[in-house]
């Protein structure tokens, strides 16, 4: 019997109190009349008056793959299949969604809290049996195919715990403001990919003396409908592709993939943007050039070569591709917010990644970086896997309070405590985190 999966597995479970809602998959859901469990589109826009308690007198003009604040922000959330109910939506064509940090506590991610970052609409119906991933391009000496059984059994599995964060983590903190995806802190996560070296694919089909190069191909399809276009295919350069810890997988935390993760096979490819990490993959190719696929000119994941003035016009040709993600962390206890007592010790902690690199130091601030105490911090588990910190903080006396976290990377570069280089797409933000705290 073929082994089908579908966005509606799991539908009945999360939608127990509407039978009729479980009957249709995520993307059936998108046409109807929009409830608060429901996504939007934009002819569903003038409808929503009711729910945010008042009229949108612009909700012609508002994109439809944004979703109100007053409903993304709300304590009844929006649920996408497989996912924890406390993800924050902030997309919903191509859907995505960040995890708030107070839900990344865990030293490795489970799988319902990891990010959504898609491009495109993922495939609605997935036969395993029939999944097969192909490789071949000018620089590559054959061209080979395995079915996903045939990768298991053919090549060494190999499980890492790796970092993967998208190019646009913090993207909200740009001033002026950036387009794309606002996203906040929990466009991350850290948890444990299991699968089979991309270096041991490519080397079945044979690596050409000219190859630059990798590039992938998924089956999700562009949010137009248009089949024609593609709606992502970045890549890395060779030498990045044979690292030991470039991944082609198929489990997380050792159970299958999650559908809006990349079910049945994606690439991971540890200590780069997200966006190299393609999904529900079915072709790689080597390349004898940087790849060319959507998404990899322009201004998509690249940033200026040099410093720019905020909201400066920069040529194409002055843009160069993200590679290594920059030095950053997250506290992740206690929740923003928090009230404690003058006499009261103040538990904190949280992670830290440094793309290619590993955190060296990790300190906190209470008086708004003035001074900096040292924290805990632990060794990662493996390259490209985030590291675990903590520290207990004591306060002066009463009043307002901010702990501010700075990590510094194995190559002495340090979190800068305000928003770093203004760039067209607001990219690579890795402001320091920063909660609240009252005493009270």
């Amino acid at each position: 019997m073929k082994k089908t999966r579908t966005l509606k597995k799991g539908l009945h479970a999360l939608y127990a109190d509407d039978p009729e809602a479980a009957d249709k998959s995520i993307w059936d859901r998108e046409v109807d009349p929009v409830s608060r469990r429901g996504f939007l589109k934009k002819s569903s826009l003038l409808a929503m008056g009711a729910a945010v308690g008042a009229h949108i007198p612009f909700a012609d003009h508002m994109p439809g793959g944004l979703i109100p604040a007053a409903l993304a922000q709300s304590e009844e959330p929006f649920r996408i299949p497989g996912k924890d109910p406390g993800l924050i939506v902030l997309n919903d064509r191509p859907v995505n969604a960040e995890t708030p940090p107070w839900l990344l506590d865990d030293p490795v991610t489970p799988a319902d809290r990891l990010f959504v970052r898609n491009n495109g609409i993922p495939p609605q119906e997935i036969d395993v049996d029939a999944w097969t991933l192909n490789v071949e391009g000018e620089a590559a000496k054959s061209s080979v195919s395995y079915t996903l059984k045939e990768l298991k059994e053919r090549f060494e599995h190999h499980t890492y715990q790796m970092t993967i964060e998208c190019g646009g983590n913090g993207r909200a903190e740009f001033i002026p403001p950036a387009k794309g995806n606002q996203w906040r802190l929990g466009a991350v996560g850290c948890p444990q990919w299991t699968g089979v070296r991309l270096r041991d694919v490519l080397e079945s089909a044979g690596i050409g003396e000219d190859a630059v190069y990798i590039g992938y191909y998924g089956r999700d399809t562009h949010i137009s409908g248009d089949p024609n276009k593609v709606p992502i295919s970045r890549g890395v350069p060779i030498s990045k592709a044979l690292e030991n810890e470039s991944l082609l997988v198929w489990a997380i935390n050792g159970k299958d993939l999650p559908v809006m993760n990349g079910y049945p096979l994606r690439l991971v490819i540890g200590g780069w943007p997200g966006s190299t990490c393609g999904k529900w993959l079915e072709k790689i190719v080597i390349r004898n050039k940087i790849h060319d696929g959507a998404k990899m000119g322009g201004y998509s994941y690249r940033v200026p070569c040099h410093p720019v003035a905020p909201g400066a016009e920069v040529a194409e040709a002055d843009m160069c591709i993200i590679e290594s993600m920059p030095v950053k962390s997250l506290i992740t206890y206690p929740r923003s917010g928090v009230m404690i007592q003058p006499d009261q010790t103040l538990k904190v902690r949280g992670h830290a990644w440094a793309g290619d690199h590993s955190v060296a130091a990790m300190a906190v601030s209470i008086d708004f970086g003035a001074t900096w105490q040292p924290c805990k911090l632990k060794p990662a588990v493996n390259r490209f896997a985030w590291q675990q910190w903590s520290s207990e903080l004591r306060f002066p006396g009463k009043g307002y309070y901010e702990v501010w976290a700075r990590a510094t990377d194995s190559m002495e570069r340090m979190q800068p405590m305000v928003v770093p280089g203004w760039n067209p797409k607001g990219y690579l933000n890795n402001a320091c985190h920063r909660i609240a705290v009252k005493v009270v």
